[in-house]
């Protein structure tokens, strides 16, 4: 059997992108059982409420819901435990600094599997506040409303 290629999207947090600034993104690896891996290759995940900090030096990934997975028994998986996330050491560091100083958080943006290994993108974010998520959300409207009168233009030119 050959091996995945490419990358396969299972989950991601759309929604993290319209609440928070995102500063920088990282990729890490997830450290999961067998039936979580099931439960994921069906793509079936669910990111909304989910956050992850640092630990005594260590990366954890809590309140991802990775529900049972369909066929297994007693040996299934707890939908929301915490899942160590797989960083170097530097990365780590890096992090835990930034949200040591205060109004940053680690939030999910994606679970994937890149070349058959779980990943998960995290983002260092700030949250936003109510005015910016208005100011966003005109810009882009105004944005769209620019494009579609260019593209008119364009089209009664010709």
């Amino acid at each position: 059997m050959p091996r995945e290629q490419g990358q396969k999207v299972v989950a991601s947090n759309r929604k993290a992108r319209h609440d928070y600034t995102i500063e920088d993104t990282y990729e890490a690896g997830l450290v999961l059982t067998g039936t979580e891996v099931k439960s994921l290759r069906a793509g079936r995940a669910s990111l909304v409420d989910g956050y992850g900090y640092i630990d005594g030096g260590e990366a954890w990934l809590d309140a991802v819901h990775i529900p049972e997975f369909s066929a297994g028994s007693w040996t299934n998986h707890p939908p929301r435990r915490k899942r160590k996330m797989l960083l170097h050491k530097e990365q780590i560091i890096k992090i835990s600094n930034k949200i040591k100083d205060g109004g940053y958080t680690l939030v999910p943006l994606s679970i994937y599997f890149l070349d058959g290994r779980a990943k998960v993108e995290l983002a260092v974010a700030k949250g936003k506040r109510e005015y910016d998520k208005r100011q966003t959300l005109r810009e882009r409207q105004d944005k769209r409303e620019a494009e579609r009168a260019m593209r008119s233009r364009n089209n009664l030119g010709d």
